[in-house]
């Protein structure tokens, strides 16, 4: 059977729009093996998880184990764990940084003011502060949710450790498993697919000076995907490459009277006051395929094709 990543590599399915969606994530260590539901089915308590999984609900948390690239057998729970909180929204985003014996005191942390941008409950449940040290660069790994993630993902996470990036880790699930290798980097909280170890240094190298590499880039967490898509489109139309120039500001859905596929129009700004407007149309990406590795279960994931971008007059935008 073909492994997903390769069918939808050779039919060329675009990656843009296609990124998870999380205002702020939370990243917490966990050595050893994962499993399908790597909160609950991990060597982190079950119980813990599934709280952890609860209060996060419903707050723009997303919440996921990393590791370090290399061997995962199992020497019991760490003494001190990792733990990182990112916030990907333009004009406030941040990376903080904790280290836990007890991972139970995440569920002290405020995860609505957390999901809001607010680091100050971060630092106070954990004693954590800014991250000081290289951006992170998190790759997909988890065989048990496709084995994709494993087979591509763990080469290209072994190679980055390897190369001497401190800010390289595994992560248990991004999404987009048919993309693999995929990649998530913060604190801007942008998604990769289909990359390779030069790309995610140049991707890296552009967060040090503030850049998004457009090239293989999957859309920016902090917005759902009909935005991931208009933003990027944006980016490419207006040569636009700094990572928080530009926002999306609204998200309206399209009247359709002919039962036809869902479409947005999407307003992005920039910080120098331009407008754009951007529609949106849900497609399906042919032909039916297996979507995933190991079911049989035919289907045509949706990807979001930008129709159309239109810069609006400042005159227009007085009105």
């Amino acid at each position: 059977m073909s492994r997903c990543a390769t069918v939808s590599r050779d039919l060329d399915e675009p990656v843009s729009g296609t990124a998870a969606t999380a205002r702020t994530w939370l990243l917490v260590e966990q050595p050893g093996p994962w499993g399908a539901r790597a909160l609950t089915s991990s060597h982190l308590d079950p119980a813990l998880g599934r709280a952890l999984e609860a209060a996060a609900k419903d707050t723009g948390v997303r919440i996921a184990l990393i590791r370090r690239p290399g061997r995962h057998a199992d020497f019991g729970p760490p003494a001190v764990r990792h733990v990182y909180a990112a916030h990907t929204m333009p004009g406030n985003a941040w990376l903080h940084a904790a280290v836990t014996d007890d991972p139970a005191q995440l569920l002290d942390l405020d995860f609505a003011a957390l999901g809001m941008g607010d680091h100050h409950t971060f630092d106070a449940a954990l004693q954590g502060g800014a991250h000081t040290g290289a951006p992170l660069a998190l790759v997909c790994t988890n065989g048990k949710r496709d084995r994709c993630c494993a087979l591509l993902g763990r080469p290209l996470a072994n190679e980055l450790a390897a190369s001497g990036m401190s800010g390289s880790w595994e992560v248990t699930h991004l999404g987009g498993h048919r993309f693999s290798p995929t990649v998530l980097v913060l604190p801007h909280g942008y998604a990769y697919g289909r990359v390779e170890a030069h790309t995610v240094k140049d991707v890296l190298h552009g967060v040090q000076e503030g850049r998004v590499l457009l090239e293989g880039c999957r859309g920016r967490s902090a917005w759902e995907r009909p935005g991931q898509a208009a933003e990027l489109a944006v980016r490419t139309a207006a040569g636009e490459y700094a990572a928080d120039a530009l926002s999306v500001v609204r998200t309206e859905s399209a009247v359709r009277t002919d039962g036809a596929a869902p479409r947005w129009e999407v307003t992005v700004a920039h910080a120098d006051g331009r407008r754009w407007r951007v529609l949106v149309a849900q497609g399906a990406s042919l032909p039916p395929r297996e979507e995933n590795c190991g079911t049989s279960v035919l289907g045509a994931p949706a990807r979001m094709d930008v129709v159309a971008v239109h810069e609006l007059r400042h005159t227009a935008l007085a009105g």
